[in-house]
């Protein structure tokens, strides 16, 4: 099996803010170094971000308004920030091996150049909550691992594995080699994605807001399915789309598969 090492980042910390993500990241196995906290913040969320933070033996500090304030940057930080060491991707190699040493078909989505970070931390909550196995990103001219999508995911980064890559055709050549199939969300499909099987192992597909599939990825598909719908629109969200796609292949497969 070819190997690649996972790609570094030259940043020494990643900020964490928010309660609900704060307390996410604390429960998973992400790499908190400390957390700093309002002098004034209350409540159970709070109070259970420090019980956890003291069992791990992550330092926790009672910090001003105004320092807090100055760290988020501006961020809605409702009075906790936590800082992580920058977040580590695997190589596409792990993720698929991840996935098999627990005996499951696969299966993976592969973002083809997203860059709205709201949209991808979407994704990865929806993601969580069907069963994906992990995300494949590019790693040029795409949205990457930021506290951004970690906060818009609502902590459910923390359960999603993301693989990060330069060339996402080599990708889909060497994963159709290993047996996985490749399905692309494109409304020129000839197959609506409920008449798809989706118990495949399988890589979903997904485009960019605004070119959808690149022209190479989309001929690498092995099948094309689109949404049907009315036609006042003529297209979905990308993580609305995707939602719908990952729900059905959860439906599919059953619900505890």
């Amino acid at each position: 099996m070819r190997m690649r090492k996972r790609a570094q980042s030259e940043k020494k910390y990643d900020l964490i803010w928010g309660r609900q993500p704060v307390l996410e990241a604390l429960q998973s196995q992400l790499p908190l170094e400390r957390i700093n906290i309002y002098e004034g913040a209350r409540g159970t969320i709070i109070d259970e971000i420090q019980r956890k933070a003291e069992e791990k033996g992550i330092p926790v500090q009672k910090i001003k308004r105004a320092r807090l304030e100055d760290e988020a940057a501006g961020q809605n930080h409702q009075g906790i920030v936590a800082y992580m060491t920058p977040y580590a991707y695997l190589s596409v190699e792990e993720l698929l091996e991840s996935v098999r040493r627990k005996g499951k078909y696969p299966f993976l989505l592969m973002l083809d150049h997203l860059q709205d970070p709201q949209n991808l931390g979407s994704l990865i909550r929806t993601a969580a909550a069907t069963g994906v196995h992990g995300l494949i990103l590019p790693r040029d001219r795409a949205c990457g691992v930021t506290p951004a999508v970690f906060k818009s995911s609502a902590g459910a980064l923390a359960h999603v594995p993301v693989a990060r890559t330069v060339n996402l055709a080599r990708e889909t050549d060497y994963l159709k080699k290993e047996g996985l199939w490749f399905m692309g969300a494109d409304m020129s499909g000839e197959q609506s994605f409920y008449e798809a099987d989706l118990t495949l192992p399988l890589v979903l597909v997904l485009g960019s807001e605004g070119g959808g599939l690149s022209r190479l990825l989309r001929e690498k598909c092995d099948f094309l399915l689109h949404i049907p719908m009315k036609k006042v629109i003529s297209s979905l969200n990308v993580s609305v789309a995707g939602g719908i796609i990952c729900y059905e292949v959860f439906r599919q497969r059953g619900r505890n598969n």
